[in-house]
């Protein structure tokens, strides 16, 4: 244990999650359009995007609008993972969050050539929900509360 991750909550053109594992680093991450899942075996889609730096794993805040990513970021979830294996088309791990605990797998979707393509997907353990829904974070009060900022990082 003692490698952290977070799930910010991203409302830029399309909400959704950006799942980040602490590697090597840096924050290897992945858009998740539909957000993660606690029920055992569904399948969410997780597209590998550019590594992050460890400055980002905190990051709350409004990205600039004409900026890459524009738009409302909080902290949806965050904790430390204990890896299990990590192989090039599959990595399993174990993370201790507030919402988000128990077994994942992180499965490489091969589709037409693509590479970037990944399943997030909940294991059967004691933590698992079988009627699980997920809910956002943002709130008008904390979205008031939120301020302009430049992240940590520069893309494109």
């Amino acid at each position: 244990m003692g490698n952290r991750f977070v799930v910010h909550e991203h409302h830029s053109s399309r909400l959704h999650f950006d799942f980040r594992l602490e590697m090597e680093g840096v924050l290897r991450s992945w858009a998740v359009p539909k957000g993660p899942s606690m029920i055992p075996d569904e399948r969410r889609l997780a597209i590998e995007v550019e590594d992050h730096p460890l400055e980002y794993i905190d990051f709350e805040g409004i990205i600039p609008r004409g900026m890459y990513g524009a738009g409302a970021v909080v902290i949806w979830d965050e904790g430390t993972y204990e890896l299990i294996t990590e192989e090039r088309d599959k990595i399993e791990f174990i993370l201790y969050g507030q919402k988000l605990r128990g077994k994942f797998d992180m499965i490489r979707y091969k589709s037409r050539g693509v590479e970037n393509q990944w399943l997030l997907i909940k294991q059967k353990d004691e933590f698992a929900v079988r009627h699980w829904k997920l809910e956002t974070c943002l709130t008008k009060s904390k979205l008031s509360k939120l301020e302009e900022r430049i992240p940590p990082c520069e893309f494109r």
